[in-house]
């Protein structure tokens, strides 16, 4: 071991240990990366120096096998990257035929007789695994799409407390700190029909989020001291009468209108504002269309709320409600919208990619194209911006670098060698991006 390697492996250790000393005296560290797309939910990033080109050989510090399945994004603190997973139990195939009866939906799906539903805990450092903590077993669960996973819902990160959140499966509140569960609710329950898709948020004493299965649509949230609920708020829209078209898998967001947050809430055929402290609904939009089992969260800016409503007639809408008695409709775009993807935006451009990889950039003020143009692939993974780019992942492991503007200039095209479904996090010069087995530090 040369001395240099000696060095680096001390300071590593010596970060690790400084980490728990202060949490075990009470004092906070940073939170780099809390939740799915980062400190403010938007996909924004200020990472800088970080690499514009890698591959399996090139800009990779560690890359290390994850254990289980699982599409939820990494967050980090300190010196902590923390994911959550399924260790996955195969139905029979004659428990798997009997289940299928009762689903009246027609999409490819995964059938278990077990979930057992973990958080991972990995070193920023050199991607040792340092933690692995079962937090729900879950026995004939739901079946899942293809395309989803038992873990796809993001946890949120706020201080030694890490909120888990597996849908239907339940929620819990994990303390980092000791790796101890500090509590767990499993009282909450929809039809997901394609699995559980919305990360939780944290708002003030509760754990948000969303519960739009296909016999019940409602928003909840959970005291985060008890993981008691505080307040659950019916959806009050009116919705399409086929079960199927009334699921969604949304994400929400906080929005200050008059130095007093909401919570704008994206759900089949509606976009909703809710009181965070009681859970009163405020205000709700209709989409106009169909819009249904959505999954991007909006973006926020410009005294707007870009929402995107998902299958149906897809639509992104551009909402008004800064400066406006009530919320209202200021354009509508009805080409290449996402199904999956959350959109992106940076300053006045708001740019984003179908689910078939149609990418297309609007001007956020007017709704007028830019321009739209095809990458290859299919996209689940959401965009992201850091160091003056935009970045994007597929299901093809391909991420695409993009110079941001009103005409379409591509810097790279890296691949990797597995699916890429979680959205990446970016801190300091480095990404810690998850695909379908792997965690990798790209730096």
């Amino acid at each position: 071991m040369t001395s240099l390697t000696r060095i680096a492996r001390s300071i590593s250790l010596a970060g690790f240990c400084c980490f728990n000393f202060l949490y075990a005296h009470g004092e906070e560290i940073d939170t780099l990366w809390p939740q799915w797309r980062g400190p403010s939910g938007q996909g924004i990033s200020n990472a800088k120096q970080i690499p514009t080109h890698w591959n399996e050989t090139t800009n990779i510090r560690w890359k290390v096998k994850t254990i289980g399945r699982g599409y939820s994004s990494p967050v980090l603190v300190g010196n902590q990257i923390w994911l959550t997973t399924a260790i996955e139990t195969a139905a029979s195939a004659e428990a798997a035929a009997l289940r299928l009866k009762s689903n009246t939906g027609d999409q490819p799906l995964t059938l278990l007789e077990q979930a057992e539903l973990k958080a991972l805990c990995y070193d920023r450092e050199t991607g040792k695994l340092l933690h692995d903590i079962s937090l729900l077993t879950v026995k004939d669960p739901q079946w899942v799409h293809k395309l989803n996973s038992y873990a796809s819902p993001t946890p949120f990160l706020e201080g030694t407390k890490l909120y888990c959140h597996f849908g239907s499966y339940g929620t819990v509140c994990l303390d980092i700190a000791n790796q101890k569960v500090d509590w767990v609710n499993t009282e909450l329950s929809v039809m997901h029909e394609n699995g559980p898709g919305g990360s939780p948020i944290v708002i003030g004493n509760c754990v948000v989020f969303h519960m739009d299965g296909s016999d019940k649509q409602y928003i909840v949230a959970l005291d985060k001291m008890t993981g008691n609920v505080a307040w659950k708020t019916d959806r009050s829209g009116e919705m399409h009468t086929n079960p199927q078209l009334k699921k969604s898998y949304g994400t929400p967001v906080i929005v200050t209108v008059s130095g007093k947050e909401q919570i704008v809430s994206a759900a089949s055929n509606w976009l909703y504002s809710y009181d965070p402290t009681n859970g009163s609904e405020l205000w709700k939009v209709p989409y106009g269309q169909l819009g249904f089992s959505l999954t991007p969260r909006p973006v926020v800016g410009n005294g707007h709320i870009y929402c995107i409503t998902g299958f149906g007639k897809g639509q992104i809408l551009a909402i008004k409600y800064a400066d406006v008695p009530t919320p209202e409709v200021s354009w509508r775009f009805a080409r290449g919208t996402p199904t999956m993807p959350s959109p992106l935006l940076v300053d006045r451009h708001l740019y984003f990619i179908s689910d078939n990889g149609v990418f297309t950039c609007l001007d956020a003020l007017t709704g007028e194209e830019k321009y739209r143009e095809r990458l290859s692939g299919n996209f689940s993974s959401s965009l992201w911006f850091a160091d003056g780019k935009l970045f994007i992942s597929n299901r093809e492991g391909i991420t695409y670098v993009l110079q941001p503007g009103d005409s379409f200039t591509l810097l790279a095209k890296n691949e990797l060698s597995d699916a890429i479904f979680a959205t990446p996090a970016a801190i300091g010069k480095s990404i810690y991006l998850r695909t379908e087995e792997h965690l990798y530090c790209i730096e």
